[in-house]
């Protein structure tokens, strides 16, 4: 099975690094040819166009920043469509909406190109170590076929159901740690402003059943002000989107989500759209005069 995969950012590069680790022969893109250097010099090859990517390859993976990028990448000119042979595979790796991947799948259906969406979830440190979470949709065949070359990439691989399924999940986990990102920046400030030793605070949230993978991750970037998530106010904006998106349709009051969604857009606009995602927090730190800081964390997250 060849492979294509296009998009080379933070998190794509990882997972293509994965593919090409286990020997998958791979031939890569990005609009940024230096994003690719590390993977040539893993054995990958380079393509010019997403075209020329597909026409070398019997599946085709994206992972990019936005529906419009995806969308482009797919059905121009020199998309994956004009270049990938009948009977292929178009997998989807960023995280869309419900409505855009099933759109998207029936263009690349009138080309007789399957669909598999593999969104995955844990972040990018686990990516570089094959350790996130892939959450997988569409016909449970073409998921067979593919498993392989997602087991290389993901720890656990789960299959949600029809095409479609994977989005939804998608978004709700994101949402999730979005909140939760928000919840442990007052958490620590309370212990800031209580006299405690963050560092101790930390630990005891740990072992606490107030816990999360975020608190866990992100609040270690907190504490060395480092903020490095390697994830922007710009993705964690389009991806409280929708969710909200998804409250509406299916009748949900999202009342916590709103208002998360509120803070990343002030932070957004506080910290610029490039800015990390973690940074949400830095908002209350500037409100309150307060960093919050303790010796001993990582400036960056180290893959497991």
């Amino acid at each position: 099975m060849r492979y294509a995969y296009i998009g080379l950012g933070n998190l794509g590069a990882n997972l293509a690094a994965c593919l090409r680790r286990a020997n998958f022969d791979l031939v890569v893109h990005d609009r940024d040819i230096t994003a690719a250097k590390p993977l040539l010099a893993l054995g990958a090859t380079w393509a010019g166009t997403p075209r020329e990517a597909a026409e070398r390859a019997d599946a085709v993976i994206t992972c990019l920043p936005s529906p419009k990028v995806t969308e482009a990448v797919l059905t121009g000119p020199d998309g994956v469509l004009a270049g990938l042979r009948e009977g292929g595979t178009w997998i989807e790796m960023s995280t869309l909406d419900r409505d855009t991947i099933l759109r998207l799948a029936g263009l690349a259906a009138a080309h007789d190109i399957a669909t598999l969406e593999a969104p995955v979830t844990g972040g990018v440190h686990l990516a570089a170590s094959g350790s996130v979470t892939v959450l997988a949709a569409g016909d449970a065949d073409l998921f067979a076929t593919h498993k392989p070359a997602l087991e290389k990439m993901g720890k656990l691989i789960l299959h949600m159901g029809p095409l479609g399924s994977a989005a939804v999940m998608k978004v709700i986990t994101n949402m999730l740690a979005f909140i939760h990102l928000v919840a442990a920046g007052e958490a620590l400030m309370l212990g800031k402003r209580g006299g405690l030793d963050l560092a101790q605070v930390f630990q005891a949230i740990k072992a606490s059943s107030g816990n999360s993978f975020v608190h866990e991750t992100e609040s270690q970037l907190i504490l060395n002000g480092s903020y490095d998530i390697a994830f922007t106010m710009d993705l964690a904006c389009k991806d409280l989107g929708f969710a909200m998106g998804l409250g509406r349709d299916y009748g949900v009051p999202l009342d916590l989500a709103a208002l998360t969604t509120q803070t990343f857009i002030r932070a957004r606009e506080a910290f610029g759209g490039g800015a990390w995602s973690t940074m949400v927090v830095k908002l209350l730190e500037d409100a309150l005069h307060t960093n919050l800081r303790a010796p001993g964390f990582p400036a960056k997250l180290e893959a497991e």
